[in-house]
């Protein structure tokens, strides 16, 4: 993904829909295997015309409980965030810069939309400072974007990379969506108004360690598959040495006994870097966790809840640091990309499968918390039937989890149209990998590479670790 406030302009239900988003738990609507398929057979036009549809409704419905004069529509600001006015048209300006205006040659849809909604050219500070259209001028702009890439899916002029980059900027749709979720807890704004359900407490705890066999890894996105981001190309060889990584992402009743044990005072479990984070920014517990007279209660989105209600849940919005200082307090380490994804993608005695961790298709409920459904984490033993080849659960969804790796291109990188997708980050961010609760499955696969600065804890991520060699 991308630093949602900074670094804008990178990749960055209705029932009706359910079968072509993927969300059932039939299969008669999935391809039976993306690896070796063109976009095409993976995404006809028609699949595509329906994830815009669908996006462009997620990206409206975080601010369709603002009336025209509610000051949501700009909100506070912070270095994290953006205003929503400004963040769902820039999210539409990118589509219609990349499809509509550079690939088609069409005009603006908007008169000045270049000197507001551009990111690369619209500092970040100055997004509050802005006289904007209207809130709904700015829906309509939204709308009319998409109505103009539904055209050109329909009928591509004989421009046959169109399907491509509607897919492309569908991804922008999806990551921004997800930034504006996070957004929504930040500002204590509750939860948008999608559709969906509150999981049950299915499967509670599901902890060990499952062993990965060493050997040589594919690391990356090979070409036959349908569609992938810049960094994330291409795969090549790695040499990965046995280990043993936690079966599930570390819950909150885990990251608690840290706390209790006096983590966020005890410098010997931090390095120094982690340390001086710490002491700045005053860290004593996760952010959206706070000390009751009854024990911890934790916070979703603007809600309070006893911590013991989800203490079987992943422990989430906490930053590279924290994740860090527990895996040493716990005598453990945080995996490296290629261990993640090595347990994603391998098996004894089977073929790589890079797309996810239960076969090269897309997800079933069963499978994995994406796409919102959920409206917050599950339970870390929920999801069975998504398990990986080694027997690690929840690779895929529910919370992003943190490697020890840092962000850096592999061997031959090229960057996509988009130059600034990847390439600024390098060396300074750390990566996430399988997506949350919150991610759309159509963008996030095995091989996909989030990347944040450490410090980040609004980010929807937990981490899961591994046994010291």
């Amino acid at each position: 993904m991308f630093d949602a406030a900074i670094f804008d302009a990178a990749f960055r239900v209705t029932p009706g829909l359910l079968r072509s988003l993927g969300t059932n738990d039939s299969t008669e609507a999935f391809p039976t295997s993306v690896a070796g398929m063109e976009l095409s057979e993976w995404a006809p036009s028609e699949r595509i015309a329906e994830w815009l549809r669908h996006s462009t409704d997620l990206l409206l419905q975080h601010v369709s409980d603002f009336d025209e004069e509610d000051s949501r529509w700009l909100g506070p600001y912070l270095e994290i965030v953006n205003p929503p006015i400004w963040e769902i048209a820039h999210a539409a300006w990118f589509a219609e810069w990349f499809v509509l205006r550079q690939l088609h040659g069409q005009p603006p849809i908007m008169d000045k939309a270049d000197a507001f909604y551009d990111s690369a050219k619209v500092p970040h500070i100055t997004r509050w400072q802005l006289g904007f259209p209207s809130p709904q001028a700015t829906k309509d702009y939204v709308r009319s974007v998409t109505e103009g890439l539904l055209k050109v899916l329909e009928d591509n002029q004989g421009l046959d990379s169109t399907d491509y980059f509607v897919m492309y900027a569908i991804t922008h749709y999806d990551a921004h969506n997800e930034a504006l979720t996070y957004t929504r807890q930040t500002l204590d704004w509750g939860a948008p108004t999608w559709e969906g359900h509150q999981s049950p407490q299915e499967g509670l705890a599901f902890a060990g360690d499952h062993k990965v066999d060493g050997g040589t890894l594919l690391l990356g996105a090979s070409r036959d598959q349908p569609f992938g981001m810049d960094n994330e190309r291409w795969a090549h060889k790695v040499q990965v040495a046995p280990f043993a990584m936690a079966a599930a992402p570390v819950t909150n009743a885990d990251f608690a006994a840290f706390v209790h044990d006096g983590g966020y005072t005890n410098p010997t479990v931090w390095s120094p870097e982690g340390w001086a984070w710490r002491e700045r920014v005053h860290a004593t517990q996760p952010i959206y966790w706070r000390g009751s007279p009854a024990g911890w209660e934790h916070k979703r989105f603007d809600q309070w809840f006893p911590l013991e209600d989800h203490e079987f849940h992943p422990v989430v919005h906490v930053s590279w640091f924290e994740a860090e200082a527990f895996a040493t307090w716990a005598g453990r380490r945080l995996p490296t990309e290629a261990e993640w994804e090595m347990a994603a993608t391998t098996g004894k005695d089977q073929p790589r499968q890079p797309w996810f961790p239960w076969g090269n298709r897309d997800p079933k409920r069963s499978e994995a918390a994406l796409n919102t459904e959920t409206k917050g984490t599950v339970t870390v033993g929920a999801k069975s039937d998504g398990d990986g080849p080694w027997g690690h659960r929840q690779l895929i969804g529910n919370v992003w989890e943190w490697t020890a790796s840092v962000f850096n291109p592999y061997p031959h990188f090229e960057p996509d149209a988009y130059r600034d997708n990847s390439e600024p980050w390098f060396g300074t961010r750390k990566v996430l990998r399988g997506g949350s609760w919150a991610t759309q499955h159509r963008y996030v696969r095995s091989t996909f590479r989030n990347y944040f600065t450490p410090d980040r804890r609004d980010v929807i991520a937990g981490f899961r670790t591994c046994a010291n060699d």
